[in-house]
């Protein structure tokens, strides 16, 4: 039951992933091509280079084409329907919570049946969950959303380190991706909800790095 429920949240997140990357695309006027690009970098990004770096051959959406198709085309619906979600974008931060969350889970788990460290796997959740964003924001001229004040990587790496932490300790797969998902999405949707940011660094004795 607990694995058709993750197979449904990793659907899910991928489709929201893209049309994030889809709503960049829109704000910068791209063509449908742009949109197809965007969203599919976003939506596969992370697991792309997740693989690469620990050797998975093939590449997840290679060896299943579907998860590209999918990208392909819930960008290119969007395409049509970007002006009605762009009035609904802080739902889609909600969404987009949920996979983070859950790509960080997924992402550590793979790592770790591929034989990863517990280290390189919570790194590997961490990379999942926000390179494709990353990649996005990049190719979309903005500024990356997790080298901003807002709690995002932190989030990934909380869920990352929770379901880590609890496979080691020896507990059931199921305790730990839930776990390790509810402190993922509790630490984002409590950044959203309240506005919490991580302390910024700030320069002391009028110092400010030009000098």
């Amino acid at each position: 039951m607990l694995h058709s429920l993750i197979m449904i949240l990793d659907w899910f997140g991928i489709c929201v992933f893209a049309i994030t990357g889809a709503l960049v695309a829109s704000r910068k006027q791209m063509d449908i091509v742009g949109f197809a690009m965007l969203g599919s970098v976003t939506g596969i990004g992370g697991g792309t280079i997740r693989d690469v770096l620990l050797g998975i051959q093939p590449i997840f959406w290679v060896e299943q084409p579907a998860y590209l198709l999918t990208c392909v085309l819930v960008a290119c619906a969007t395409f049509f329907f970007a002006h009605i979600l762009h009035h609904r974008y802080r739902y889609l931060l909600w969404f987009d919570a949920i996979g983070l969350a859950l790509f960080a889970v997924t992402g550590a788990d793979s790592a770790l049946a591929h034989g990863a460290s517990p280290s390189i796997a919570v790194a590997m959740g961490v990379a999942t969950a926000t390179f494709g964003g990353l990649i996005r924001d990049i190719l979309g001229g903005e500024s990356p959303v997790i080298l901003s004040q807002e709690v995002y990587i932190t989030a990934a790496l909380s869920g990352a380190i929770v379901f880590v932490g609890l496979v080691g300790l020896g507990a059931s797969q199921d305790v730990a991706v839930v776990m390790g998902f509810a402190a993922g999405f509790g630490l984002r949707a409590a950044a959203l909800h309240l506005g919490l940011t991580l302390p910024r660094y700030r320069p002391k004795n009028g110092f400010n790095g030009d000098q």
